[in-house]
């Protein structure tokens, strides 16, 4: 209750400090007025159109999300058995997260042009370091007396994975989506802004075009949402199924 009560005081503040700024600028082209930008945001959650441009920006941070995680968590385990090989393969992955995303802006226009294949590929490559780099720590955390008990009692290999490797790695797990979800929804609708054509950030290029910083406003916040709302769904999921291993 308490904490609901500070989140609305604080949502409060905030618009009373944007109506002051609009009150001081008094100019709707750079600041536009908050009751009438909210007034969009809701015509907009009625809108087919902006709702299938949700639904197609949501799915891609999705997808780049979760195969950040599929990829860094195999190659985090392979490079995290060798030193050497974690030292052959830091100097890639440092380059990959220096990597700045006008970059790979400019590289995935000339691959593939404009389409929904940039901004995953984007999105992919700004995630997947800081999900090997944590699946590495996860791994340097084990309780390495765990895995020489396994290997004295013959415990199947399964087990071992499931139970000590996964089992210790899923607290990890949960660190790399809190981590990760506001990144992908940014990278995405910049990347769908610059060469995507569909989605938010496609939607947000038109009303700048349109000169239309109302709806450049409203759709912004829409994003904003969106990533507080999936990276609180994902993180309780991950609970229920943390809850459901732990007592497994």
């Amino acid at each position: 209750m308490k904490k609901s009560l500070h989140s609305l005081t604080g949502i409060a503040l905030l618009i009373v400090i944007w109506t002051i700024i609009d009150f001081i600028i008094n100019k709707g082209i750079i600041v536009p007025d908050p009751i009438e930008t909210i007034g969009v945001l809701i015509t907009n959650l009625f809108s087919k159109e902006i709702l299938i441009a949700i639904l197609q920006t949501t799915w891609k941070v999705l997808l780049a999300l979760w195969l950040s995680i599929l990829v860094g968590w195999c190659f985090g385990l392979i490079i995290g058995q060798s030193a050497s090989l974690y030292l052959v393969a830091r100097p890639f992955l440092m380059t990959i997260q220096a990597v700045p995303v006008v970059s790979w802006l400019s590289f995935v226009i000339f691959f593939w042009g404009f389409g929904w294949k940039g901004p995953v590929f984007i999105a992919f490559l700004s995630l997947l370091p800081v999900s090997i780099f944590t699946t590495l720590s996860g791994l340097r955390n084990l309780d390495q007396r765990l895995i020489e008990m396994a290997r004295v009692y013959r415990v199947p290999r399964s087990r071992v994975l499931k139970d000590i490797y996964l089992g210790s790695l899923f607290p990890f797990m949960i660190s790399i989506l809190e981590v990760s979800i506001g990144q992908a929804w940014k990278v995405i609708l910049v990347a769908e802004y610059l060469c995507g054509d569909s989605g938010l950030g496609a939607k947000i290029l038109d009303a700048r075009m349109a000169i239309n910083t109302t709806q450049v406003w409203a759709l912004s916040i829409i994003a904003i949402l969106l990533g507080v709302i999936s990276e609180y769904l994902i993180r309780f999921e991950l609970e229920k199924v943390a809850f459901k291993w732990t007592i497994g």
